[in-house]
């Protein structure tokens, strides 16, 4: 029953098929949004869905210049790695994860891997415009991990501390410590490390005003230049689970209060919370910002997002301590 319950959990909820349509439903509200914002019409929620089966009927095109078989994988392993991670992330009140003692620190291992495959990808490309795009994004990978891990480490220290602990990286732990103790959300220590969360989200996503990897306008999509076809809808899909990921992670770390009895309420306040983070982090933000130049925005992580995770992780060892 144990293997059955996994592959259902992989392929099909959370994980799988589900957290496809997440994806694509999270993409579709935040360009309905953006758009709203700009007092545009903007396209129909379902427009992801329409633009992805559009690239599967593509040509998939191959630079004479590529390493043809390194090319052709980098997009599948952020795919996978996005797929894993939402296996991993709890849905309070309708699904408990996979309840290991180091969660944190594989999601943040796996959060990395969209991230190394558009890098991996670019790098077999053999175009100049990827190039650039790979050094872009490996600068920016390394500018908010800083500020992510602390951030991580924080929430940890917090909850670990409370069950006598140095640290707890279990999701199950932190989840369980937040419905006894009401969520971290509302606690003045932990408020900068939010902050500083909120921070990472849209650079993780690769978004408005952190897109400086792909920059349309400067580089003409970087290191996605070269890809088309079932290739790019691959990268398109995994960005869709990357808001999944990270959006389902911040419910978790933060606010992962269940409304109780129907699995199906939970599920929809779930969805709710996770389209609320997406709207506040990145579609606001996008629709009001502009793209940062690459110095900018790698002093701006080292600077701000980090300095508030560091308030928080001596507010809460100075908390435990009184």
């Amino acid at each position: 029953m144990d293997a059955v319950k996994m592959v259902f959990n992989m392929f099909l909820f959370p994980g799988g098929l589900f957290a496809v349509l997440f994806g694509l439903l999270l993409m579709g509200a935040d360009r309905k949004i953006y758009a709203r914002l700009q007092r545009r019409v903007g396209p129909p929620l379902y427009q992801p869905l329409i633009d992805l089966v559009k690239l599967q009927q593509k040509e998939t095109l191959i630079p004479r210049t590529a390493q043809y078989t390194v090319f052709r994988i980098a997009p599948l392993l952020g795919f996978v790695g996005m797929l894993v991670a939402v296996v991993l992330i709890p849905i309070p009140g309708v699904y408990a994860g996979i309840n290991h003692t180091a969660d944190l620190l594989v999601l943040l291992y796996l959060l990395a891997t969209p991230a190394l495959a558009l890098m991996i990808g670019a790098s077999a490309s053999g175009s100049p415009y990827s190039a650039v795009g790979l050094s872009r994004e490996m600068t920016l990978t390394m500018a908010y991990e800083v500020p992510l891990l602390m951030v991580f480490l924080t929430v940890a220290m917090k909850v670990g501390m409370a069950y006598g602990k140095l640290g707890d990286f279990s999701l199950g732990d932190i989840i369980s410590f937040q419905q006894q103790n009401g969520p971290l959300l509302l606690d003045i220590t932990m408020l900068p490390a939010v902050l500083a969360f909120m921070c990472c989200i849209p650079a993780t996503i690769g978004v408005v005003p952190f897109d400086i990897p792909e920059a349309e306008t400067e580089i003409a999509e970087g290191p996605l230049l070269e890809y088309s076809g079932t290739g790019l809808s691959m990268f398109k899909l995994t960005g869709g689970l990357k808001m999944v990921v990270i959006s389902a992670l911040a419910v978790a770390l933060f606010f992962p209060t269940a409304l109780g009895g129907f699995w199906l309420i939970n599920l929809l306040w779930f969805i709710i919370k996770c389209l609320l983070v997406i709207t506040v982090t990145i579609t606001v933000v996008r629709a009001t910002r502009a793209r940062m130049r690459m110095d900018q925005a790698f002093k701006f992580y080292l600077l701000f997002p980090t300095a508030l995770a560091l308030i928080s992780m001596i507010l809460t060892m100075f908390s435990v301590k009184l």
